[in-house]
């Protein structure tokens, strides 16, 4: 899994600290840090921290791990 958080957008609510801890963290009142490849054990909890941020600046990409054969391409 991929998180990234548009920080230009970010204004501090932290919502995604409360929901996701081991994920978000505010450093200070308004910067957030945050862990760009979280475990995937953390999933369901950073689906619902992106979901509850009021500016919607988390975007979430699972990342598939796809044992495809050399030479093959992908669609």
């Amino acid at each position: 899994m991929r998180v990234v958080v548009d920080l230009s957008r970010c204004e501090g609510y932290a919502q995604c600290a409360f929901l996701a801890p081991e994920v978000f963290r505010m450093h200070g009142e308004e910067a957030l840090m945050y862990d760009p490849n979280p475990d995937d054990a953390q999933h369901s909890l950073v689906l619902r921290a992106a979901a509850a941020c009021p500016v919607q600046a988390i975007l979430v990409d699972r990342l598939e791990r796809r044992n495809a054969p050399a030479g093959a391409s992908s669609p």
